[in-house]
């Protein structure tokens, strides 16, 4: 089935849906922006849960190592990103902003970020089956904090009483883990601590995240290749031998655009602040699958310095909360004014 099958088959199921809950009377007879709103969440909900899957999807491709698992994925990804530009018509459109770039400097400013997205992609899938899922979704909890903390630092964004509370709720708590452990899990320091940099350099680039993600992707490719042919062949040929590993892996590569895909439409379908409010969803969705289906260790002592951190959290969504109110008094002023 192809991408602009699956992408109509799930337009038409979430009408389907919308039809059956009780938001169906919003759903018909609301506004064009509610409609937006109401499809934006249900496309952030279907990211996170398919990242959430693609968290666990290594450990059902045994008896391949978290690093095999992070290679074929990433091949199957890049055939599966191709393929939907080409369906889509959109191919040339991001070739066209590659070719805009003329100069060496401009190629290597844009190459920049691309050993921080594979890394993190590696850790994503070689976390879950090394026993280090629980302190990677920790990573990713930390991960919008840390981006507060950036966009203070390099942007001189200002911060509220919230935003400040949530920073120091989650420095007492990554603290508090620092003396129980006498150390912190490089996982966890390297997901919020690199991966800002990603989104930063990207956002200072004025690249988009497709084209982002097929530069990313192509540069690697070959890379990808070359390691299977001379450093894994073994796993070519259980690959290759097996119809099962064969339909795995083209699942793997759909998923992974769909779940890019779908965080994508939503990131441009919500504002800013609903959708960052939804992003601490997958991080959740992370943390119950590592102690559930992947039995990471899960200590009571752990419970303290994590609940300050989702403390933290709890301060940044409300303040999302209340500045999206503010928003909307914002919008309702403007138009008493302009029908008075």
């Amino acid at each position: 089935m192809s991408i602009s099958m699956l992408s109509n088959t799930f337009a038409n199921t979430v009408n389907t849906m919308a039809s059956r809950l009780p938001l169906h009377a919003i759903w018909t007879a609301g506004s064009t922006q509610q409609r937006t709103l109401i499809l934006g969440v249900v496309l952030a909900v279907l990211s996170n849960v398919l990242f959430g899957v693609l968290y666990a999807y290594s450990s059902f491709l045994a008896p391949l190592s978290g690093t095999q698992v992070f290679i074929w994925r990433m091949l199957a990804m890049w055939a599966a990103l191709i393929g939907y530009l080409v369906i889509s018509g959109r191919l040339g459109l991001h070739i066209d902003k590659l070719k805009a770039l003329r100069t060496v400097k401009q190629w290597a400013w844009l190459l920049l970020p691309t050993p921080i997205f594979l890394s993190q992609f590696w850790l994503f899938m070689w976390a879950p089956v090394n026993g280090q899922g629980v302190q990677t979704a920790m990573g990713y909890f930390l991960f919008p904090l840390m981006m507060v903390v950036f966009g203070c630092v390099l942007f001189g964004e200002k911060l509220s009483r919230l935003q400040w509370l949530a920073v120091g709720f989650a420095a007492v708590g990554v603290g508090s883990e620092i003396v129980r452990t006498q150390s912190i899990s490089w996982a966890t320091l390297w997901v919020c601590g690199t991966y800002p940099m990603y989104y930063i350099l990207r956002r200072l680039q004025g690249i988009g995240a497709v084209t982002g993600l097929l530069v990313d992707l192509t540069i690697f490719v070959p890379f990808a290749v070359a390691y299977l042919f001379f450093f894994a062949p073994s796993s070519v040929d259980l690959v290759s031998g097996s119809g099962f590993f064969i339909m795995m892996l083209i699942g793997l590569g759909i998923l992974s655009v769909l779940a890019m895909k779908t965080n994508v439409d939503a990131s441009q379908l919500l504002p800013v602040n609903v959708y960052g409010m939804m992003s601490y969803l997958e991080p959740a969705l992370l943390f119950i699958l590592a102690i559930t289906v992947l039995g990471n260790p899960f200590e009571s002592s752990m419970i303290y310095s994590y609940g300050l951190i989702w403390l933290g959290i709890a301060c940044l969504i409300a303040h999302g909360v209340r500045q999206l109110r503010r928003a909307r008094r914002d919008i309702k002023s403007a138009i008493q004014e302009q029908t008075a």
